[in-house]
């Protein structure tokens, strides 16, 4: 059963969360996890393959925008489809719950203050404790 992790950032502001998810994908590359970025839309898929290329400079997480095709690449970023391959780690930065959140083992959902983004997290924490998922929540 997937073990869901809640992150809650201090602001509203959406780039936090992408420099989050940035800092929280190379930390599980780095550990020889398989990532998937999930996002609410094409655009916000571009904005986080930008800021992965440049959110650190010392840094390089390999990383490409899920097309649907088999890839060997470690992180991958989506909006509207699951990756084709087995991945262990999934990270939300979308509004809305994937549906196919279970496939993974873990998930971070990264929320923050704002509260549109908030009231969408508490509304997903409920339906995951509802089920049964194993919950932590951390506050930074």
């Amino acid at each position: 059963m997937t073990k869901i992790s809640f992150y809650i950032l201090q602001g509203t502001q959406a780039d936090d969360r992408q420099h989050f998810a940035c800092r929280l994908a190379e930390k599980a590359f780095k550990l020889g996890h398989q990532v998937y970025i999930h996002t609410d839309n094409a655009e916000q898929c571009e904005q986080l393959n930008q800021v992965l290329w440049s959110f650190r400079a010392d840094s390089f997480v390999p990383h490409e925008v899920n097309e649907g095709q088999d890839s060997d690449c470690p992180v991958l970023i989506g909006h509207d489809k699951p990756p084709a391959k087995l991945m262990d780690f999934i990270i939300n930065v979308s509004n809305n719950q994937p549906s196919f959140f279970s496939q993974f083992e873990r998930m971070a959902e990264l929320l923050n203050e704002h509260e549109a983004i908030k009231t969408a997290g508490r509304e997903r924490y409920r339906f995951y404790q509802q089920r049964g998922y194993e919950l932590a929540t951390h506050k930074l």
